[in-house]
């Protein structure tokens, strides 16, 4: 945190300074001369000294009551809506508008002493990862502040900007929405002055009602650019690519078409189940070998790429730093090799169509490496859950999922909990009435092709929950196995992933 005092931050929020103790209490000293120099929390657990500690009132609890632990752990002062006794604190009227314009300020104020410049980003899948691999790049170039994480909401995003330091010359911000002008709320904050949009998919479609109306939402990061700002737009997705930026900011497009400012050539999916291509920026071509699982990864690298060389990154710094870079966050493709010659795959923080096809692929990709160089030739293993927030399409898009699954060649899917079992039908090949009665002519068309176009015998079950799943997995796998787990967050099978990865039980050969 830049170092201010209680009297900055009541001037900056509107609000008033007072003492520990509350109204009336003496003072030791003038609170308004403390000094907040650490981090700034909305966890009172980690709070250390000199820490600002923000009490929010959230849907379950109201920070108020956390003060004296924010106090036992070090907290220099309070950020309140009614006074307290165990700390000074500055009283404002709303705790998020007065977070909010302390991370404007900080903002500005570093924007103007040394230029930071801000980039956001956004997206349906692929932001945490991108935000992460560009934090990776951009901090061999200069010190680089990006969320933790998945932070990425109106609370995450100004925790993030109040770890900037005097140092600090990019600040990453990975953007989400859940709805039209979330994302405006937070560049109303923030002031960016580059945006990446990476794709528009189904991530939250029954919340946003279409794609068009997610769009929508995404483009608010665009249009909030300022003259001279940079959008930088996926080529290869329609939705993205006709995008409205702000007047008079630039747009740089990144893909794999022709077209495109950035682009990839020579893509080619290695054995390890990372993906090496010839980039394209800044007029030279530069070979990169990534470190991150998925073909997906490419667009993610592209999207950076740009970011990069706006950044003043010469192109082959760039593609050296894509090249070294390794997953930084937690439940994203993260890769376990246990001892006894299982592969664990944990890509379960979140899920969409989109996101758990391209995890599928990479999945049918490693196992048919593995067959072709007798590398452990084991057996591939979905392991999924359910894919929340997608309407009523939902069913047909978990039948899908499984339809996708056998015509991949996986060797055993294993849906989990309820809203998988369409899954587990769609892998099956078996009729799902209630499922394709739903589903447009194309897609039943699409799934009756896939189940009589395969000859690989996909075995699909389904269990009722994650102890069930952890139960029949330990029981069956076998060494050489690669066992996939892709879900939602809220179903699950991150840590179902973490159960499995720390498995110290002998399995068969």
């Amino acid at each position: 945190m830049i170092p201010l005092t209680l009297a900055q931050l009541a001037a900056i929020t509107g609000g008033t300074v007072h003492p520990a103790g509350g109204d009336g209490a003496p003072a030791a000293g003038d609170p308004g001369a403390v000094l907040v120099d650490g981090p700034v929390v909305t966890d009172a657990r980690e709070a250390g000294p000199g820490s600002l500690y923000v009490a929010r009132i959230g849907e379950h609890a109201d920070g108020h009551g956390y003060v004296p632990q924010a106090v036992q752990t070090g907290a220099a002062a309070a950020l309140v809506t009614r006074p307290v006794e165990a700390l000074p604190h500055v009283l404002v009227p709303d705790v998020q508008e007065a977070f909010a314009a302390i991370a404007t300020h900080v903002i500005d104020t570093q924007v103007q002493r040394v230029g930071l410049q801000v980039v956001g980003i956004t997206g349906s899948s692929g932001k945490t990862t991108t935000k992460d691999l560009l934090a990776a790049v951009l901090e061999r170039h200069a010190p680089t502040v990006a969320n933790v994480g998945s932070l990425n909401s109106e609370v995450g995003v100004p925790l993030t900007v109040c770890r900037i330091t005097a140092d600090t010359r990019f600040l990453v911000l990975e953007m989400g929405a859940r709805g039209i002008g979330h994302i405006r709320y937070l560049t109303d904050m923030t002031h960016p002055r580059i945006g990446v949009v990476l794709n528009v998919g189904s991530a939250h479609v029954g919340e946003f009602g279409s794609r068009e109306v997610i769009a929508q939402a995404k483009a608010e990061l665009v249009q909030a650019l300022p003259p001279g700002g940079l959008a930088v737009l996926n080529a290869d997705d329609p939705l993205v690519r006709a995008m409205a930026v702000a007047p008079d900011a630039r747009t740089v497009f990144v893909g794999s078409a022709g077209a495109a400012d950035v682009r990839a050539t020579d893509v080619e999916l290695m054995p390890t189940g990372c993906p090496q291509f010839t980039l394209h920026v800044g007029g030279q071509r530069h070979l990169v070998t990534m470190g991150l699982l998925g073909l997906h990864q490419v667009d993610n690298a592209l999207a950076v790429a740009a970011v990069a060389a706006e950044a003043g990154m010469a192109p082959a710094d760039i593609a050296q730093a894509l090249s070294a870079a390794r997953a930084a966050s937690r439940w994203r493709m993260e890769r376990v090799e246990r001892a006894d010659g299982v592969t664990i795959l944990n890509d379960a923080y979140n899920a969409n169509p989109e996101s758990m096809a391209a995890a599928l692929r990479t999945l049918a990709h490693l196992g048919a490496a593995r067959q072709q160089t007798g590398d452990r030739p084991g057996r591939t293993w979905a392991v999924l859950g359910g894919m929340l927030e997608l309407g009523p399409d939902g069913p047909r898009d978990h039948y899908e999922m499984g339809c996708l699954a056998r015509e991949l060649g996986i060797e055993e899917v294993l849906a989990v909990g309820a809203l998988a079992e369409p899954i587990a039908a769609g892998a099956a090949g078996a009729s799902a009435p209630d499922v394709r009665n739903t589903a447009s002519a194309g897609q039943r068309d699409r799934c009756e092709a896939r189940d009589s176009g395969t000859n690989v015998n996909t075995r699909s079950r389904c269990v009722s929950d994650t102890d069930a799943a952890f139960t029949l997995l330990q029981g069956e796998l076998r060494h050489g196995d690669v066992v996939l787990l892709k879900s939602s967050r809220d179903s699950g099978l991150r840590l179902l992933g973490d159960r499995l990865a720390s498995d110290k039980s002998e399995v068969g050969s």
